[in-house]
């Protein structure tokens, strides 16, 4: 048999194997759709991009280069506290990303976003999500309080059903008028789809419920102060008709 049979022949061996390979790597890395519920716990690790937290893989403890000790119960708050983060991709290859460029981590299964370098844990999450993020800001804007001044303890779980907000209050101290940088408590909505975060008002919670035309026509239909007041209450009611489903390995 010469060279050139033999080649052919090898060819088409790999060829003819490559579909059993593939079945082999499906089964070992099977994954079934899970509906998102307060008790799923998403995988530990840091999440690069939005994409991996849909599909529900970070990078995990044991591809990141630091010195913290990996049982340390405060491992992903003090990794970022560098600038930098180090880790082996797929291929073993030693990377680096600058902090500001990483979306978010799970630390014990609960998501935490970054917003201007901080990294804040995503309280409600949904195919809607919300969450509460410390921002610095050089102005003198007013938040969604329905007080008409600036209360940076306004949230919207608090009397609604069984969402509790410890940042609740009923007492307020207006802010000085002042140029000088300030922090204060910030409401955001995030699509599950894309991951991006959006200011928590009345026109992004419009836009989201697009996406159910029953429950957009009936949130239009309210007067203002109305959908100021529900928003959150349609966020719950889009989540409920809308379920969340997250890839989990079998």
């Amino acid at each position: 048999m010469n060279r050139n049979v033999k080649i052919y022949l090898l060819i088409s061996l790999i060829i003819s194997a490559a579909p059993l390979f593939s079945v082999f790597g499906q089964d070992s890395l099977r994954t079934e759709m899970v509906k998102y519920t307060p008790d799923f716990r998403f995988k530990d690790g840091i999440y690069l991009n939005f994409e991996q937290v849909r599909n529900n893989s970070p990078i995990p403890k044991a591809k990141l280069l630091t010195s913290v000790d990996y049982n340390d119960r405060e491992f992903f708050k003090r990794v970022m506290e560098s600038d930098k983060i180090y880790f082996y991709d797929d291929m073993g290859i030693r990377q680096e990303v600058p902090k500001s460029d990483i979306w978010g981590y799970s630390r014990n299964g609960v998501l935490y976003i970054e917003v201007q370098e901080n990294f804040n844990r995503i309280t409600f999450i949904g195919n809607i999500c919300h969450f509460v993020a410390d921002i610095t800001t050089y102005d003198n804007r007013y938040n969604n309080s329905p007080y008409g001044y600036y209360d940076p303890y306004y949230s919207p779980y608090y009397g609604y059903g069984n969402y509790y907000s410890p940042y609740y209050s009923p007492y307020y101290s207006p802010y000085s008028q002042s140029s000088m940088p300030r922090t204060e408590l910030k409401q955001y909505i995030i699509d599950f789809e894309s991951g991006k975060p959006l200011e928590f008002d009345v026109d992004n919670t419009e836009l989201l419920l697009m996406k159910d035309s029953q429950l957009y026509e009936e949130y239009v239909q309210l007067s203002g102060k109305k959908k100021k007041d529900l928003m959150f209450v349609y966020i719950r009611k889009f989540n409920e008709k809308n379920p969340l489903y997250i890839p989990v390995e079998k």
